[in-house]
């Protein structure tokens, strides 16, 4: 392993009640086998129905010194302390997920409306909008102005949860996507197919890499040749905590969200009760995992590698 590998993560606590943490961001030193939490989540101004809902923290990315952060309609800015410095809203932000950064914009997935929104991080606003919705030639993509009234509804159908950002396209999809798609300006064209209830679909090297949620396995599936597939870990039922909540409704083991790149052929997955495992690809085997709580509710959200220096207590 390098000489340190950091990774930072958001988590969500589903089925939380209002004056209760329902997530937080975590530091992860993979080499010590160290985990610092540098964000208790309790903000209680949200919407508490449903399992997530409005609960907890979501996407991450970076820009320079700030730390972006996702809640589920706000975008939170940290310095590396993990200080709040601002954040921002906009009235098509709803549910948001996960989040992307390519060049001087951050791309955020606005779940509630079907849509993902561009943040400006020169103007520090909401200056582009694409609305998604089905038609019957398969999924088309609208852009909208995030600052007037001519936005779409709410509706969430397709329940867009993944995006991911490079020079050749912005890739997105959801829970009910039924695959990936690639956006390059003008359409959207499905790339691969996924199966339903995935989460953090992606291309990488040959092929598309995502949590396969509904099967509780992280996959790889290249163009050609064989699958990677690997176990999400589960652990013994009576190590776990708020069991009376564990049902596929409001939580549950295995499930798989959070994923990122560490270095080639090796990446990082998130799962509940709160873990994060590490899988080789080209050794098809799992290589680490480390648990962060045994409260079943609480459940991986965001997954990034630390791109600073050291930790903030060092």
């Amino acid at each position: 392993m390098h000489a340190m590998t950091t990774l930072v993560a958001t988590s969500v606590v589903r089925g939380s009640r209002q004056g209760e943490s329902h997530g937080g961001v975590y530091l992860i030193d993979l080499t010590n086998e160290r985990v610092l939490r540098t964000v208790d989540w309790d903000a209680v101004d949200i919407d508490w129905q449903g399992r997530g809902w409005d609960r907890g923290l979501r996407g991450i990315e970076f820009d320079g010194d700030r730390i972006f952060i996702a809640a589920s309609d706000e975008l939170f800015v940290y310095d590396q302390t993990f200080r709040q410095i601002t954040s921002y809203r906009c009235p098509y932000l709803k549910h948001c997920h996960e989040i992307s950064r390519y060049e001087r914009r951050l791309y955020l997935t606005s779940t509630g409306f079907d849509a993902i929104l561009g943040f400006d991080l020169d103007r520090n606003l909401f200056s582009w909008g694409l609305s998604v919705s089905r038609d019957k030639k398969g999924l088309r993509a609208v852009p909208f102005d995030p600052e007037s009234r001519h936005g779409p509804p709410l509706r969430n159908e397709l329940h867009i949860n993944s995006i991911f950002c490079e020079s050749r396209a912005m890739y997105i999809s959801g829970l009910r996507t039924s695959g990936i798609h690639a956006y390059t300006g003008r359409h959207l064209n499905q790339v691969a197919t996924l199966p339903d209830g995935t989460h953090n679909a992606r291309p990488y090297r040959n092929g598309v890499l995502f949590n396969d949620t509904q099967k509780n396995v992280v996959r790889f599936v290249p163009q050609q040749g064989k699958q990677g597939v690997f176990n999400i870990p589960v652990y013994n039922p009576g190590l776990l905590t708020h069991t009376e909540f564990d049902d596929s409704r409001v939580a549950r083991q295995a499930f798989g969200r959070g994923l990122c790149v560490i270095r080639d052929g090796v990446i990082a997955g998130g799962s509940s009760p709160s873990t994060v495992t590490l899988y080789d690809i080209d050794q098809m085997k799992t290589t680490q995992s480390l648990n962060l709580s045994l409260d079943i509710r609480n459940a991986i959200h965001g997954l990034e590698t630390w791109p600073f220096p050291g930790l903030p207590d060092d």
